[in-house]
């Protein structure tokens, strides 16, 4: 992560004509976030049917495998957090208490996350080809979401963020980390994103929970 960082910060810099100091914390940010959202998504399909031996030999609430899930990937993301610190050391950053605000933003990609995961798993363990249609619409929206340019440069065609879930979710937290506070759009758009998929999750998991270890 760290050379990806490095690397395609000074290249992405000189191509889209911006500074290094300022560019390369923003794709830093964006890399650490992004790798934790497309993490659950990528990783959901096999929530359950890579735990096939526990779910029919151990009787265990389906939750324990969406946290184990979610913290697996949250201690990835601590690992990875080292970098965004040695930027800030090395351009001199200090992004003040308004950072404080990342936590909550963190608290709701987690929940969204782990809700996500959990019917996706379930989808994943009825349909087994849902996890290479997910991983190919995870990769369209890699390029459709600000992480390597930044969302001024689009000038006319600014619905293609103000519609698109994963920046609102990458913005909470990016915001925070670089110093700035998150617009009310944003936290409006993921307390959405959050109740439609706490829905979806409750609506598949309380219908279909009971099959899941005979689709497995």
């Amino acid at each position: 992560m760290a050379i990806m960082v490095s690397a395609l910060g000074v290249l992405y810099a000189e191509l889209f004509n911006q500074e290094v100091r300022g560019f390369l914390p923003f794709l830093c940010v964006g890399l650490l976030v992004w790798s934790l959202i497309s993490s659950f998504l990528t990783e959901g399909g096999t929530l359950f049917t890579g735990s096939e031996s526990y779910i029919k030999q151990v009787s265990l609430p389906y939750s324990v495998y969406v946290y184990r899930s979610a913290c697996s990937k949250l201690i990835i993301f601590a690992h990875n957090l080292v970098i965004y610190f040695g930027v800030l050391l090395y351009f001199q950053i200090w992004p003040g208490s308004v950072a404080l605000l990342a936590v909550p933003g963190l608290a709701l990609i987690l929940f969204n996350g782990a809700v996500a995961s959990l019917y996706i798993g379930m989808i994943s363990a009825r349909f087994r080809d849902v996890p290479q249609l997910i991983n190919s619409a995870v990769q369209i929206a890699f390029f459709l979401t600000p992480i390597f340019w930044k969302p001024e440069l689009l000038r006319g065609l600014t619905f293609v963020t103000a519609f698109n879930p994963f920046y609102h979710l990458l913005e909470i937290v990016r915001g925070p980390m670089l110093g700035s506070v998150p617009s009310s759009t944003s936290y409006f758009a993921v307390l959405a994103i959050s109740a439609i998929n706490l829905m979806v999750a409750g609506f598949i998991f309380v219908r279909y929970r009971s099959r899941i270890s005979y689709w497995l």
